[in-house]
Formats: structure tokens, C-alpha cells, sequence
């Protein structure tokens, strides 16, 4: 026999699909926004409606952005000689949080992953090649993953002509682990220990 109603079912499945919520988390949610006032559900839904429909990518960089170029891009005390590569904006976030690095950002939008279909052409990478003027460093700060160092080796070898500096972050990142879910000073010293690849 089925206990709970429908319209409760179908928030829990959004909710869960969320990265690390299961079923019993998105289920506490969904029971939370029963106990909210029908005018602050309704408000969360406008903002995430709204939200959604500012958020854009940066021309530039492809940073999530609701102005474009994105605030980074448009930074003018940001050292635009070095240009740390990144997987997507998260990633930028938790380096930002560090408060160490002072360069500019490009974000791939992901990463190679031949499996799930994604190649050189479904990345930002044409972006990055246009971008290399006056960029003595590449820092090249993917996850720890198979995939991540997938297109980091990708990354090296189209780069390997070019007369720039290209580091990636040092060790000490766990393998297999998000670089969002890293702490602050774990972070801070993997970018002050990047180290040159070729």
C-alpha cells in the first residue's frame, strides 16, 4: 500500500537528484517545504526560475556569469599571464577561496571522456587556443581522476609547441576526489606546489 501522495513523490525525485542526496535526504526536504508558508515556497521557486534564466557562460572564459564578461575576465588587477585551466566553475570557486591565486581562469566544461562521448570538440578548448597571447603559464587544475588526467595529458601534448610555461597542481589532492570538496589549505598548497609538466 502506497503511503505517501504523489505530489510528494515527485519532489523527492527531483530533490534526489541532487549529487549526494539519497532518497531519505530529499525525502526529509520535501517534508521540511510542507512546514514552509506557501509564500516562501513560492519565493524559492521564482529565485530558482530567475536564477536560472540570468545564468549564463562567459564569453571570455566560460565562467558561470550573469554579466558578460564574466567579473574575473573583467579584472584588470588579475595577472592575465597566467591562466589556470579548470574543469567547470566550481572548481574556480573553491580556488578563489584559497585567496592565492591571482591569474585568470578557463573553464572547459568539463572533461574528456571518450566512454560517455565527450571529445576535444565538445570542450572549450578552441576558446583556450585563442586565448594563449601574452600567457607565459598554463596551470592545469583538473580533478585527480582518470578523466581528469586524461585531459590534462591531452592538454600538455597540444601545448607542448607553444613557448608557455604549463604546471599543474602539486600532489596531495586525493585521487578520485573533487577539487570543490577540498579543504582550503590542502588547495592553498597544491597551487603553491604546482610544478611544470614539459
Amino acid at each position: 500500500m502506497k503511503i505517501l501522495p504523489d505530489s510528494l513523490d515527485r519532489i523527492t525525485q527531483q530533490f534526489s537528484r541532487f549529487p549526494g542526496i539519497g532518497k531519505k535526504t530529499a525525502q526529509r526536504m520535501a517534508f521540511q517545504l510542507l512546514d514552509w508558508d506557501q509564500e516562501d515556497v513560492q519565493q524559492l521557486g521564482e529565485v530558482i526560475v530567475q536564477s536560472r534564466e540570468k545564468l549564463r557562460s562567459c564569453s571570455i572564459c566560460n565562467l558561470i556569469t550573469e554579466t558578460d564578461p564574466c567579473p574575473v575576465c573583467l579584472d584588470t588587477r588579475r595577472d592575465e599571464s597566467i591562466l589556470c585551466i579548470v574543469e567547470d566553475s566550481r572548481a574556480v570557486v573553491a580556488i578563489e577561496e584559497t585567496t592565492r591565486f591571482s591569474g585568470k581562469y578557463h573553464v572547459l566544461g568539463g572533461v574528456l571522456s571518450p566512454l560517455e562521448g565527450v571529445g576535444p570538440d565538445q570542450l572549450n578548448i578552441q576558446n583556450l587556443l585563442t586565448r594563449l597571447d601574452g600567457v607565459k603559464e598554463l596551470v592545469i587544475a583538473m580533478n585527480p581522476s582518470v578523466e581528469g588526467e586524461t585531459t590534462s595529458l591531452y592538454l600538455v601534448r597540444l601545448l607542448q609547441e607553444k613557448e608557455i610555461k604549463v604546471t599543474r597542481l602539486a600532489r596531495g589532492i586525493p585521487s578520485g576526489g573533487d577539487l570543490e570538496y577540498i579543504d582550503g589549505v590542502t588547495l592553498g598548497r597544491a597551487l603553491d606546489d604546482r610544478h611544470e609538466l614539459k
